[in-house]
């Protein structure tokens, strides 16, 4: 949302219902994903171009995008470089029903004039573009002129790095970072712990989780619940993992991932939590102090806070901070890739390059990143803030944002982003991430037991996928 689908699913569907998610970014006002043409599956498209300088004839880039985010891009893109000699045809598509992928491939294989010369993916399914099955449609950074040196010197976390490589050859970057926090309420945190400092909660909380259900425990005792469900903990299980649900062609369930079964029980069985699911009004509720019982926080990145809390806490608003999550993660993000087929002519490939080059490592404070940082897309605007993918320009950016009493969150997710990983992630993640988190609420919910909820999990991936287990 900004790709808050994810897992992203359930953002995705969100942003293609409301604008108010665009979620990961997007001072459109936009998040992860971003103001939306995106209501249909059907594609949409629209030009938009740098006025005409001399008598040159302009360079079409096909920009295909699942929402209309990185489209909206290209309007201040083209502001900021008035002699650009380049036109944007852009095609959006909502991930709804599946609809971008199945387009977006088509439109590669076919190839031509109307194949997609940039294109986007978010982490749902990024690694079939960069790694997986579709990655033979992209070009490499390096030739395009977007060097490893560039990347280093924007100070790019490493696992949006590893997200966009395949053997060593970077295929795709991000504009925004996704590292994962815990987002807690100050007003629980100097009630149960007497005091609502970050570095101190931080320590309360973490690392591990068996200082997570301390704190769960302790919180429990006066009637609060650490999180609002076990979605809350997936992500940082999930990703934080040695290995991803695919090793050697086969299906395996790392150990990490594993645990979040007796996790998941643990929370259910001491009433840790409301028991919601994320992406529902419970869910949401919990976000205001209207569940159950009060929650104290909940896991996620900067899209989190300004695209999804920022319109539910309410009453809460101001009452939040942020600290480092008991393990390192991250959630959701949209790579650009371009077409290897730009490569072909020099004069696309040079307006392709430069335009990717403007959103993920220019670091001036004419570049994307600066602007999506700071909440100035808009001229005279001040929009929503994000964390972006450079560390440099949230270095010298102000993340201070309201919701959070004044906290400037990069001072956590610059470290949260670097404590990702981006190793563990495999191009069916989409689907058997759902599988597995079905079978973890049959377990706890006392449908199943343990052994059945994993036997179960294993047949519906072999079903479906035609992956074996190891």
């Amino acid at each position: 949302m900004k790709r808050l689908k994810r897992v992203f699913t359930g953002i995705s569907a969100l942003l293609v219902m409301s604008t108010a998610l665009t979620a990961c970014g997007g001072n459109s006002n936009s998040g992860s994903n971003s103001s939306g043409s995106e209501a249909s599956p059907a594609a949409s498209a629209a030009a938009s171009e740098a006025p005409a300088k001399g008598g040159g004839e302009k360079v079409t880039i096909n920009l295909w995008s699942f929402t209309d985010e990185i489209p909206n891009m290209t309007k201040k893109y083209l502001e900021t470089h008035p002699d650009a000699n380049v036109e944007f045809k852009t095609t959006v598509i909502a991930t709804t029903d599946g609809a971008y992928q199945p387009a977006l491939d088509q439109a590669l294989a076919a190839g031509g004039k109307d194949a997609p010369d940039i294109f986007a993916a978010e982490a749902a399914f990024v690694l079939k573009y960069t790694q997986g099955d579709a990655s033979g449609y992209a070009a490499n950074y390096a030739d395009l002129g977007l060097d490893d040196q560039m990347v280093k010197d924007a100070g790019i976390a490493q696992y949006s790095i590893d997200i966009g490589s395949k053997d060593g050859q970077l295929k795709g970057l991000g504009y925004q970072a996704t590292g994962g926090a815990f987002i807690y309420r100050r007003s629980i945190a100097k009630d149960v712990f007497g005091t609502d400092d970050p570095a101190t909660i931080k320590s309360e909380v973490g690392p591990g989780w068996d200082k997570f259900y301390e704190a769960a425990a302790k919180l429990k005792a006066k009637g609060y619940g650490i999180v609002s469900g076990d979605g809350d903990i997936w992500h940082a299980i999930e990703n934080s993992s040695e290995q991803g649900w695919i090793v050697d062609g086969k299906l395996h369930i790392d150990p990490k991932r594993e645990e979040f079964l007796d996790l998941s029980k643990k929370l259910k069985d001491n009433g840790y939590h409301n028991d919601t699911t994320d992406w529902t009004e419970a869910w949401y509720a919990d976000m205001s102090g209207a569940g159950a019982q009060p929650v104290f926080g909940f896991f996620g990145p900067a899209w989190l806070i300004n695209y999804v809390m920022n319109g539910q806490v309410k009453d809460t608003n101001g009452d939040w901070a942020v600290t480092e999550s008991p393990t390192g993660f991250f959630w959701g993000g949209t790579w650009l890739l371009a077409n290897k087929d730009v490569t072909k002519d020099d004069a696309k490939k040079q307006a392709a390059a430069d335009f990717i080059k403007w959103i993920t490592l220019d670091t001036s404070e004419t570049g994307l990143q600066y602007y999506w940082a700071n909440g100035t897309m808009k001229d005279g605007e001040q929009g929503t803030k994000d964390s972006v993918a450079s560390s440099v320009v949230m270095a010298k950016s102000n993340g201070e944002v309201p919701l959070l009493g004044g906290q400037n969150m990069f001072d956590v997710f610059v470290p949260a982003n670097a404590n990702a990983s981006g190793k563990n992630l495999t191009q069916y993640d989409e689907t058997i991430n759902k599988l597995w988190r079905d079978q973890v609420r049959e377990y706890t919910a006392g449908n199943k037991d343990r052994d059945k909820a994993i036997e179960t999990f294993k047949q519906q991936v072999k079903d479906q996928l035609g992956i074996d287990s190891e």
